[in-house]
Parts: structure tokens; C-alpha cells; sequence
């Protein structure tokens, strides 16, 4: 038990460092390829934070746990938005400027009811996983085509400044991009094991174990970059950031992770994806008020989160 405590919470450094050297290596190597600051922020390091998420979730399909694969997406959407975006709110009301994120709210909101609907089986095929994966294609070329419109000044600069300009050798990127992989497959290795050996000790289904532990020690990289944005007033970044993992979240890595093998999640109860659809329903009329989440909102979405952790655990 004590041992695999230690794996867990060595996992969840080797996760964090893992993401970061990846989101370093491949926006250097974007910037490089001559990929705007903006796009590449919108897209290789938002998608670079969730990681963790991506290779927690592979590993566990392969291992058969289905239900830690989709408890962890589910489990990490809840924590990007009730805390991470509740606390962001807190340290400073966070105001949207970009109106790529008036799209991304509602395509999220759809790609959640998207997920409901195939995962009504309890169980997301190849064919499903396909499909989900198509999308995650097409967010990004949309992505990519809005965000070379943009035309804002100030969102520019906030991009200039926070995207990760390494002035490196393209091997010493690519390098640094093995690098962070190789530490995620073995921090994943570990955080599924130790994990798994907890749940079991405490009596406590495995389920309950990745949408709690796992989905927040995955969730590490998108906490630090979007408190980072909030103190910086990058508050597009701090917003974008969340809202681009979890798209990301439901549509590539229960995507890519059916596809590797599909999934089968039967402990997922419909309170767990009623709580992730209502706290993103809540998205548009928090936003709605003056493109603006306020501090009040950050406190209710926080409360929402710990109600969730109290109705979860085991009493």
C-alpha cells in the first residue's frame, strides 16, 4: 500500500515533467515550421497538457481497465472546469477577448452530448472511436483557419508572450519530445498500477480511483499553465487552454484509446455524466454575463466539485 502511495505520487511528477518537455519540444518545432504563436498555442500545447491524460487512458485500454480509460476523461473534464477554472476565477475575474472561444463553448457542449449518446451502451467501439477521432481532425483545421483570422492585437501578444520560444536545434526539440514521451508512458505505467493496488486496498472501485486521483494528477499541466495565464492576465489562454483539453479529452483519447482496444466502461454511472454535462451547460450563461467568469461563479463551480467528491466516495 505505502509503496504503491509512492508510485502514484511519482507518477504524477514524472506526468508533469513529461507534458512540459513534450509541450516545449513540439511548439519550438511548431515555431520553427514557421506555425504562428496563436495556432500553435490553440493547439500543439493545449493539446501538449493533456497528454497525461492521452497515455493514462491508452495504457489502461491496453490493460483492459475500460473504466479507468473513460473514468479518467470524465473525471479530468469535471476537474478542468470546476477547479481549475473556479480557482483561475478566483485569483482574477477571467474575461474572454477571443471570439474563437464563443465557438469552442458550444462545440464542446456538443462534442459532450456526442459522447452521452455513443457511450449510452456503456461501451465505445473502434467504429465509435473512429468517428470521435474524425472530429478531433476537424476542431483542429477549424481551429487553425479562425485562429489566422484573428485579428485582436491584444490576443496576439498574449500568445507571443506565453508559447514556449525555445531558440533550439531541431534535434535538441525533437529530442526533448522522445524525451517527455518515454517519461509519460512510465509515469502513466506507474499511475495505473499504484492506482489500481489502492483502489483494491481501500475497498474502493477503480472507477471511483480515475475520476478522483488519476484525473487530477493528469490534469497537473493544465492547473499550472492556466494559473500561470490568470497572474499573467493571459485570461484567453487561461480559458482556451481548458476548454481545448477537454474537447481534446472526449474526442482523440477515447477516441485513440477505443481504437487501440474498445472500451468498456460499465461502472460509469449516468450521475457521472450528468454532473460533467451540467458543469459545462453552466459554460454559456457564466460567459454569457459580460464575457466574463467571476469570482462568485469560480466559488459555486468549486462548491459543484466537492458536493461531486463527497456523492462519489464511499461513505
Amino acid at each position: 500500500m505505502i509503496l504503491s502511495i509512492f508510485f502514484v505520487l511519482s507518477s504524477l511528477v514524472l506526468l508533469y515533467f513529461g507534458a512540459s518537455w513534450l509541450v516545449k519540444g513540439s511548439s519550438a518545432l511548431a515555431l520553427k515550421a514557421g506555425v504562428s504563436p496563436l495556432v500553435a498555442g490553440l493547439t500543439v500545447v493545449a493539446f501538449g497538457t493533456s497528454s497525461p491524460e492521452l497515455v493514462v487512458s491508452i495504457n489502461a485500454a491496453l490493460s483492459g481497465h475500460g473504466n479507468i480509460a473513460i473514468g479518467n476523461v470524465i473525471g479530468s473534464n469535471l476537474f478542468n472546469i470546476c477547479i481549475i477554472l473556479g480557482i483561475s476565477a478566483l485569483v482574477a475575474p477571467l474575461k474572454i477577448k477571443m471570439q474563437l472561444l464563443k465557438i469552442d463553448i458550444p462545440v464542446l457542449i456538443l462534442t459532450t452530448v456526442g459522447f452521452m449518446f455513443l457511450f449510452a451502451d456503456r461501451h465505445i467501439s473502434r467504429f465509435e472511436g473512429l468517428v470521435l477521432v474524425s472530429g478531433i481532425v476537424i476542431y483542429t483545421v477549424v481551429n487553425i483557419v479562425l485562429a489566422r483570422r484573428e485579428k485582436n492585437a491584444e490576443v496576439l501578444a498574449e500568445f507571443d508572450e506565453s508559447v514556449p520560444n525555445q531558440k533550439m536545434k531541431w534535434y535538441w526539440s525533437a529530442a526533448l519530445i522522445l524525451l517527455g514521451l518515454g517519461v509519460l508512458i512510465a509515469g502513466s505505467e506507474l499511475l495505473v498500477k499504484g492506482a489500481v493496488v489502492i483502489a483494491r486496498s481501500l475497498g474502493v472501485g477503480e472507477t471511483i480511483i480515475s475520476l478522483t486521483i488519476i484525473a487530477a494528477g493528469t490534469s497537473m499541466p493544465e492547473l499550472a499553465s492556466s494559473i500561470v495565464a490568470t497572474i499573467k492576465k493571459e485570461y484567453d489562454i487561461a480559458i482556451g487552454n481548458i476548454i481545448g483539453s477537454n474537447i481534446f479529452n472526449i474526442l482523440a483519447i477515447v477516441g485513440i484509446s477505443s481504437i487501440v482496444n474498445p472500451l468498456s466502461a460499465i461502472a460509469i454511472s449516468n450521475i457521472d455524466l450528468y454532473v460533467m454535462l451540467g458543469v459545462t451547460l453552466l459554460l454559456l450563461p457564466f460567459f454569457r454575463t459580460s464575457y466574463t467568469l467571476k469570482r462568485d461563479e469560480g466559488i459555486f463551480m468549486v462548491g459543484m466539485y466537492l458536493i461531486y467528491l463527497y456523492y462519489l466516495w464511499p461513505k
